[in-house]
């Protein structure tokens, strides 16, 4: 088989990046990496590389609440398969990774070796998870479901949005960071509610949070 030659590796600390990056290169020497590090920048580049094979995302990064980023990916870029690298290694947090559309979860804990074995096994294909937690999946809640494909239905600009309102922005904030008019947020926030299925900013924020991760404190500041 031929394995994958380009990686979009997403994460906020460069550090990790570089890890991954050698992870990622022991394991495929050859392997081309794009780097990332916030959610806007991770867009970019898998519209600059429609062709990449995996994108390797951390969760707590500029621009995304917890599992977020991940819905809203694999929403705008199903044909990319997204692998969780985060310090948050709750087996629940790992499980809710996968029910979200992920197709791995690779602890930062974990020793490089397994990081490369991890990758190649999901470019082959298959899902990956510790081993522990892989045996004791359950399912995700119907509501999950119904919020992660509403989720990902948004637009880049209406997700971008939305996690501005998530951080208690007010509109004419929001048109001044994304240097358009009161009115386009205004519009921008109709949408939000409409396909959130909800009835104010309020609730689209509660919606919102309901994705959220907790930090992990092991992280690099």
């Amino acid at each position: 088989m031929q394995l994958a030659q380009k990686i979009i590796i997403a994460d906020d600390h460069p550090l990790f990046r570089a890890a991954l990056k050698q992870a990622v290169t022991q394991a495929m020497p050859g392997v081309e990496t794009i780097e990332a590090d916030s959610l806007a920048a991770v867009q970019e580049a898998v519209d600059q590389h429609s062709d990449a094979d995996l994108v390797l995302l951390d969760i707590h990064m500029p621009g995304t609440n917890g599992f977020s980023g991940l819905v809203f990916l694999r929403g705008q870029n199903p044909g990319i398969p997204v692998v969780v690298v985060s310090g948050s290694e709750q087996p629940h947090v790992m499980k809710r990774a996968i029910d979200y559309g992920a197709s791995g979860f690779i602890p930062k804990s974990a020793p490089l070796e397994t990081i490369g074995e991890a990758i190649v096994a999901v470019l082959e294909g298959e899902e990956w998870l510790p081993q522990e937690v892989a045996d004791n999946l359950g399912d995700v809640s119907e509501d999950d479901q119904k919020f992660a494909a509403a989720l990902s239905a948004l637009t880049p600009q209406q997700f971008r949005v939305l996690t501005m309102l998530t951080e208690g922005l007010l509109n004419k904030q929001i048109a001044y960071e994304l240097s358009v008019s009161e009115a386009t947020i205004k519009a921008h926030v109709t949408a939000i509610l409409r396909k959130l299925g909800v009835h104010s900013r309020t609730q689209a924020v509660i919606a919102a949070q309901r994705l959220g991760v907790e930090p992990p404190k092991t992280d690099l500041e």
